[in-house]
């Protein structure tokens, strides 16, 4: 495709005069008067393509990417290592330009990857069945607590208050058109009030949500969440933001979840300003024939041969709409795909240490900050990110950890329970450290701070 297509005002006439319409207003007439446009865009003066892409590079020069500068940035996007073999294998056009497999048994190559991405999604998860079919970590989630009204028949889900903001949101969305209430769940020192919980928990609750680790990068009790929720009837669903944490914390089918869903960009796939990415979910048997979406099963063909299907297909194009969970399609594919080969590539001993690195630089940091005079916020068990308080306010911070060539953490002002907001001119942040920081990188972070206050 050219990079420059000219319209001309004849051209328009034309495409106009063959679609048979007098006038491009015509066009727009749908669009209620009040909304449009009234008058052109102040676009400046007309360019040349050279003045046009210089003036684009110009602005796009102003961007800091993550690339160039040491990221402290966490909070459900992160900054890990992504061999390059991932890049050179999804771009061959065979995956880049593969679709939903609607004629499945010509597509053997894409229902493999899709079948190996679900076993190993499985496995982390320790549950008994994966789908591929999720556009992301909060709808995935949103899906999970449709999937448990559904089951349970009932109309009220809790929602932990440590769960990432953004996904909260997304669940409010969904359940505001599906019939169901969603009821937050209040934080006792940075992680969910199980107190609180089991005095929320009725015979009306379809499901709970809890996020291990979670928003402030706590690891939650999730065994006994499980206990209290199973005891109302309720399935429990786990939320996994960060998905690298699986290789070595206690996994959720073995914690109790009945529904674990979570965000897989920390498997080989870049923070692309917050996405595309893919979600995951995976479910205990009884609730295999409920998951949304599909599920590549293994199988032989007429020669006795390994083969692949779509073993269970519970889309709208499948099966009658009434019955159907969802309609979520082939957008995953790709991402799936590099989550395939990163997970491959590394094996268990592979995620494991790209684990232990993040968990050994998280913790040196938050010694290296309390030795310069820094608080954490909590003092419970955490992976990779840990909240600290600061002495002065956020912006403070955040300008000095730029000009220092950093991309300082996330400012929590606002995000904290009521118990742990700081005070008037008081800020917090959440630092993510992953195994692409050095011992370097992480006492400039602290020094850069140090000067700021």
């Amino acid at each position: 495709m050219s990079v420059y297509i000219p319209i001309t005002p004849s051209d328009r006439a034309g495409m106009l005069e063959r679609i048979g319409v007098q006038s491009e207003a015509v066009l727009f007439e749908d669009i209620p008067e009040k909304i449009r446009l009234k008058e052109g865009l102040d676009l400046g003066k007309p360019m040349s393509e050279h003045e046009l892409m210089k003036e684009l590079g110009a602005l796009a020069a102003k961007n800091a990417p993550a690339s160039c500068r040491p990221c402290f940035l966490g909070a459900g996007a992160y900054d890990r290592l992504i061999p390059s073999v991932i890049r050179h294998m999804t771009s061959r056009s065979e995956f880049y330009t593969a679709y939903t497999p609607y004629q499945p048994e010509i597509s053997q190559g894409t229902l493999q990857a899709i079948f190996e991405f679900q076993t190993m999604i499985a496995s982390l998860t320790g549950m008994d069945v994966a789908n591929a079919s999720m556009y992301d970590g909060a709808s995935a989630c949103a899906e999970a607590v449709i999937m448990a009204a559904r089951q349970t028949r009932r109309g009220r889900v809790l929602v932990s208050e440590t769960l990432h903001p953004d996904t909260r949101r997304v669940i409010d969305t969904y359940a505001r058109f599906n019939s169901i209430e969603p009821v937050s769940v209040p934080a006792k020192q940075g992680v969910t009030d199980m107190e609180a919980l089991s005095s929320l928990v009725g015979d009306d609750v379809c499901g709970v949500v809890v996020q291990s680790p979670n928003f402030f990068g706590l690891i939650e009790d999730a065994a006994a969440a499980a206990d209290i929720t199973h005891g109302k009837g309720a399935l429990y669903i786990a939320y996994t933001s960060d998905a690298l944490s699986l290789a070595v914390l206690k996994s959720p089918g073995a914690s109790g979840a009945d529904i674990a869903v979570g965000e897989g960009q920390s498997f080989g796939i870049p923070m692309c300003y917050g996405g595309p990415w893919l979600g995951f979910m995976a479910v205990k048997a009884p609730l295999m024939r409920k998951l949304p979406g599909r599920i590549v099963g293994q199988s032989v063909d007429m020669d006795g041969k390994r083969s692949f299907v779509l073993t269970l297909q519970a889309r709208e194009q499948h099966i009658r709409r009434e019955k159907a969970t969802s309609n979520i399609c082939s957008n995953q594919g790709l991402n799936a795909l590099s989550a395939t080969i990163y997970l491959s590539l590394l094996g268990a001993d592979g995620l494991k240490e790209a684990a232990k690195r993040s968990m050994d630089g998280a913790r040196y940091l938050k010694a290296q900050l309390e030795a310069a005079g820094f608080k954490a916020l909590y003092s419970g068990p955490f992976f990779d990110e840990f909240a600290f308080a600061l002495p002065g306010d956020t912006a403070r911070a955040e300008a000095a950890l730029q000009a220092a060539g950093y991309v300082g953490g996330l400012a929590l002002d606002g995000l904290l329970p009521a118990a742990d907001a700081a005070g008037d001119g008081l800020g917090a942040m959440l630092v993510c450290v992953t195994e692409k920081r050095t011992r370097e990188e992480l006492d400039g972070f602290v020094s850069a701070l140090r000067a700021a206050y």
